[in-house]
């Protein structure tokens, strides 16, 4: 796998943004998250007067083996029928992208049908989905390191766009399942508490979900029985394993595309369930990742706040979502651009002729 060069912001800016912060014309504190936000964002951007110029927002659709053992109330036609259907406007990223002025690229990294000759869709495609991982791993390393080299590469476009904020969503039945697993593994909770109704799945829909992930969790254990398990080893290579095994390649390339956009000094937006749980595994790679990510949104998922308090991240919406395609992140750019705004906008103390009272 490509490496990346991540590093946590130098540090030496901070007393100067917050300098700045506190001299705005405002009691001290009093914009709260906001005033956090912009701390992160000039910290990233290393400069005291911030930008989130050309946004933009990849949109990566891709097919799951495990979708044939029904664990997901939607079949995977639904994926393909739902790519075109984004290409039209008509979805809710197409909404939330206009309303707020992300550029839309939606992407074909593992979609199982053939959207080669769809304008409006970019061809990324490493396979027509990935393997059943109830049986084997959803993917070779070949393809692993093909995901995240597209994923980097899509970011490079973003920037060559002067994109400073990306967003990225995901369109894949059946996601849900391999977040979940991620989830248990890397924050040592048990399986069951990670498992939720997906797109829409009854009581026993979640239940036959529940037996299929444990069934799969056992396969990847005599898989790797090789290696100990207990406590989870957290070292890079030891990573790369359960991402190839259970991941979707439009997980995998979210993953590269998020570890590039922090390579870069991009702010990266996080969505819901499936897009924390990539975000998870990229602070397993690299913990610096997480310096650039601003957590927007904490769905409707079971799991999810709990996945939330095991990265000690904090979303800025709940809002009860759960229709993925980065709609929850989408909905959330607004408080960051109104930290953004707080910074280049307000006035300070000295020039409003404001006695500073602090």
């Amino acid at each position: 796998m490509r490496k990346f060069k991540i590093e946590k912001p130098d540090e030496a800016i901070r007393q100067a943004i917050q300098a700045k912060i506190d001299n705005l014309n405002k009691p001290k504190g009093s914009l709260g998250v906001l005033e956090d936000l912009a701390m992160q964002v000039c910290l990233v951007q290393q400069t005291l007067s911030p930008s989130l110029s050309n946004p933009c927002h990849l949109l990566l659709g891709g097919d799951h083996g495990i979708e044939r053992e029904g664990v997901s109330v939607s079949p995977r036609e639904v994926t393909w029928q739902q790519m075109i259907n984004f290409t039209r406007g008509g979805g809710g990223v197409n909404m939330f992208c206009r309303q707020h002025g992300f550029k839309l690229r939606i992407v074909d990294v593992g979609v199982d049908y053939d959207l080669s000759a769809v304008p409006g869709i970019i061809e990324r495609k490493i396979a027509r989905g990935t393997r059943n991982f109830l049986y084997e791993p959803a993917m070779t390393e070949e393809q692993f390191d093909q995901a995240i080299q597209t994923g980097a590469d899509l970011v490079d476009e973003c920037i060559a766009d002067g994109c400073r904020v990306l967003c990225i969503g995901e369109m894949g039945i059946a996601n849900t399942s391999p977040s979940s697993i991620w989830m248990s593994l890397f924050c040592n909770i048990s399986l069951d508490e990670c498992i939720g109704a997906g797109a829409g799945l009854d009581t026993p829909g979640i239940a036959h979900k529940r037996d299929i992930l444990a069934k799969a969790y056992k396969t990847y254990m005599s898989y790797k029985s090789y290696k100990s398990y207990e406590p989870y080893d957290e070292s890079y290579s030891a990573c790369l394993l359960p991402l190839r095994y259970f991941g979707g390649y439009e997980m995998i390339t979210a993953i590269g595309a998020m570890l590039r956009a922090a390579e870069q000094h991009l702010i990266i937006l996080v969505d819901g369930f499936i897009m924390t749980a990539c975000a998870l595994a990229a602070c397993r790679l690299n913990s610096a990742v997480k310096n650039y990510m601003v957590f927007g949104h904490c769905g409707d998922e079971s799991g999810h706040r709990k996945m939330l308090d095991a990265m000690n991240a904090r979303p800025l919406l709940s809002l009860g979502l759960r229709l993925g395609e980065g709609t929850g992140a989408l909905c959330a750019f607004p408080v960051l651009d109104s930290a953004v705004r707080m910074m280049n906008e307000m006035n300070n103390f000295d020039n409003a002729n404001i006695t500073k009272y602090f």
